[in-house]
């Protein structure tokens, strides 16, 4: 019998996934629509960059920016739980709007960032449009290449995607 008891703990321990690791519960149009807000919603302007202040019960950072857009829990996990929890990997070829591009490599929260991808921004695929919180700046909509020439940049798919 606790044999029994033990085993079907195991399979339900297994079995039960963390509800965040479905990753969000928004679509990809809704992310990107979501993310462009903070372009204007700080009195008209971009929302400012901190690791320390909230703007409607998110971190101003990149990954509370990211949550944000995405819905995820107030005020959103960071980096490298975006990472590690709610992303898995995707080829940079395969990338469509709302996948990620995190480098979680850095050595604390300031050596770490994502941005939200949004579409190439030429057939080449050599660049793409993002959203971006970064700092000295806040919300931004640009184009970047993080990633594409290797490096520690990353691209991310959210689980539920």
């Amino acid at each position: 019998m606790r044999v029994i008891v033990l085993l079907v703990a195991v399979l339900m321990g297994l079995t039960a996934a963390p509800a965040q690791a479905a990753g969000t519960s928004m679509t990809r149009l809704q992310i990107l629509a979501r993310a462009a807000k903070w372009l204007t919603a700080y009195d008209g302007h971009q929302v400012p960059y901190s690791q320390t202040q909230y703007f409607d019960g998110y971190r101003q950072d990149c990954s509370g920016y990211v949550s944000m857009a995405a819905a995820l829990p107030k005020p959103g996990p960071i980096t490298i739980d975006l990472f590690d929890v709610y992303t898995k990997p995707v080829a940079y070829r395969d990338m469509q709007p709302a996948d990620l591009v995190i480098d979680k490599i850095g050595d604390d929260a300031n050596g770490r960032h994502v941005v939200i991808f949004e579409k190439w921004y030429d057939p080449t695929k050599t660049s793409y449009w993002a959203y971006e919180q970064r700092g000295g700046y806040g919300t931004d909509h640009r184009v970047l290449s993080y990633g594409l020439n290797g490096g520690e940049y990353q691209p991310r798919r959210f689980n539920n995607f």
